[in-house]
């Protein structure tokens, strides 16, 4: 089973940028959909963008226009470029594949002024 590694992450002012990264230990190519979730204190993880085999990608409208989802086959690695960083955006991030398997550790964003 694919094993997933989140990094990235950190403490940012409102209106800044974060690119998290997500290492599989293994192939992605298999994986038809990778998918970033978040989870927030006190609340339920949620998918907030995915990507499929052919670089298609769909986002929640919370993060719609702000983050961008990316997908390197070759590398296997998945990437959320994060801008237009807002307070409500402070989680855990996760990355999994759609429909999720085994949880990495996730990587903490925290913006904060």
């Amino acid at each position: 089973q694919v094993q997933f590694v989140e990094s990235g992450g950190g403490l940012v002012q409102p209106g800044g940028s974060l690119r998290l990264s997500c290492a599989a230990s293994g192939s992605i190519f298999s994986i038809y959909v990778m998918g970033w979730y978040r989870q927030a204190p006190g609340k339920q993880r949620e998918l907030v963008a995915r990507v499929n085999i052919i670089g298609i990608t769909n986002y929640a409208d919370s993060v719609k226009g702000r983050f961008t989802i990316s997908r390197d086959n070759g590398k296997n690695t998945v990437y959320l470029q994060m801008n237009s960083l807002k307070f409500e955006d402070t989680a855990v991030y996760y990355c999994n594949s759609v429909p999720e398997s085994s949880w990495g550790q996730g990587t903490q964003v925290t913006v904060s002024s």
